[in-house]
């Protein structure tokens, strides 16, 4: 049972990178692809519907960590306390920007809601880049399982790490590349005429920054984290999931030349997935790797809720996740299509 919840935890997050990467990498392009009032209010459109929605995804899997993990979760959330409050107030931020910004007819107000908006998404995805990148390396839990991180000690791995060193702030870049790609493939795939050409041109200019630093990312990882290498030895069935990044990544920037712009979206989440899966499958069953002492790590096993609850779970999970892809679906599907700028123009 720990290793389904394991694989529930992990997918759960995963979908959330997908689906809330590309309103986060639509908040980073903004300024550079939407340069009229028209066509920000229709980039702001193409997310407008959904993306309150795409973060249910993330409640949705703190909550299957709560239940699951509850040891991990509370170490985590006291260990990394400082930069969950700078997520919590980068997403209110990142909310009211896109709730606030028609509220008041005047250029400052829209301006100040406008860098609001491009800022908090680009320091999210850094952020999150950065957390990854702490839980490939580790962090340095005491025999209790719990530990502290300051925001940065002398930017190197170590056994006290800070959660900023150079090997998590090249993680924070890679994800803000990535996520970069897929907001800018999702907006040319969602708009239309100069606002698409924008995004289309940043995708395939972006793309080629996302080459470098994944392969040197991955290439740090040997250096950094030795301890995932394992599970690729024992099982090499997980060697395909470093290929279907591959195989994104390749997607991502072929399609983009051939403005095939729902594949080349398809394939920036293949990106994404291919990644995440690959970290979870060379970490697993670690859920927190310890730099202290290796048998301070907590596990799938040593941090998991009785078997009991576990069981009674699986239930109540079920329903609620079946409620979860409903609604994602229904709301999708529903706003699917481009979306006109003359409408916006139009004032619909």
């Amino acid at each position: 049972m720990e290793t389904f919840w394991f694989m529930v935890v992990t997918v759960m997050l995963a979908i959330y990178v997908v689906l809330d990467g590309f309103d986060f990498g639509t908040g980073i392009i903004y300024l550079l692809a939407a340069r009229t009032d028209s066509e920000r209010r229709t980039a702001l459109a193409a997310i407008g519907p959904v993306w309150n929605g795409n973060e249910v995804w993330l409640i949705a899997a703190g909550g299957m960590l709560f239940f699951a993990f509850p040891k991990a979760y509370a170490a985590g959330f006291s260990g990394f306390y400082l930069a969950l409050i700078m997520v919590l107030w980068l997403l209110m931020f990142r909310g009211l920007s896109i709730e606030l910004r028609s509220h008041l007819d005047h250029r400052l107000w829209r301006t100040f809601w406008d860098v609001s908006f491009a800022g908090a998404s680009l320091l999210l995805a850094l952020v999150f880049g950065a957390a990854l990148g702490n839980l490939i390396r580790g962090v340095p839990l005491n025999p209790d399982g719990y530990f502290f991180t300051a925001l940065w000690t002398d930017f190197l791995p170590g056994p006290e790490p800070g959660i900023l060193d150079w090997y998590t702030v090249l993680m924070a870049l890679t994800s803000a590349a990535i996520l970069t790609v897929h907001g800018a493939n999702y907006l040319a795939m969602k708009t239309e005429r100069e606002l698409a050409r924008r995004a289309n041109r940043i995708a395939e200019k972006a793309a080629w920054a996302v080459l470098p630093l994944t392969l040197t990312t991955i290439v740090a990882i040997t250096f950094v984290q030795p301890g995932l290498r394992p599970n690729y030895i024992a099982h090499p069935i997980g060697y395909a999931l470093p290929v279907v990044t591959a195989f994104g990544l390749a997607g991502t920037i072929s399609f983009r030349r051939l403005e095939q712009h729902v594949r080349a979206f398809a394939s920036s989440s293949v990106l994404i997935l291919g990644l995440l899966g690959s970290a979870a499958w060379g970490v697993y069953p670690n859920l927190l790797i310890a730099t202290t002492d290796p048998a301070y790590s907590l596990t799938i096993y040593n941090a998991a809720a009785s078997p009991y609850g576990l069981r009674i779970g699986l239930v109540w999970f079920v329903i609620g996740i079946s409620l979860v892809i409903a609604y994602t679906v229904i709301a999708h599907r529903a706003f699917w299509g481009k979306v006109g700028l003359h409408l916006i123009e139009g004032g619909h």
